[in-house]
């Protein structure tokens, strides 16, 4: 059982949740190991590779989830079908996760004491 969930639902740029969610994140992580981060719908995008924000004028934060690990965060968990709907696959991800169907995940959130979402 997990005491802190976030979850990631935004993509990851045009507005500061994403990055201000790994941040918090980040910040949890020195707290507590009982962590479990969930990415659903457009928030599967965060963990997309070759991303190219300074188009848009936008930081790239995104190889900060690279560092997830360095921090304990083991419990990284993606929905598949929000990949599927969105043309990725596994391949596509920054980092490795667990790749899940819907409902497990919502199985899996439901174990959380808290939620944040982002």
């Amino acid at each position: 059982m997990s005491d802190l969930g976030f979850v990631f639902r935004q993509p990851p740029h045009g507005t500061t949740s994403g990055r201000e969610g790994l941040d918090a994140l980040l910040a949890a992580s020195a707290y507590t190991e009982a962590l479990s981060v969930f990415f659903i719908g457009d928030g599967v995008l965060q963990l997309v590779k070759h991303q190219q924000p300074n188009a848009i004028l936008s930081r790239n934060y995104s190889a900060t989830f690279k560092m997830l690990p360095l921090y304990d965060i083991e419990n990284i968990y993606v929905c598949q079908q929000s990949l599927a709907d969105r043309g990725l696959c596994s391949e596509d991800l920054l980092i490795d996760a667990i790749i899940r169907p819907r409902a497990e995940l919502v199985t899996t959130l439901h174990c959380c004491r808290q939620i944040l979402t982002f």
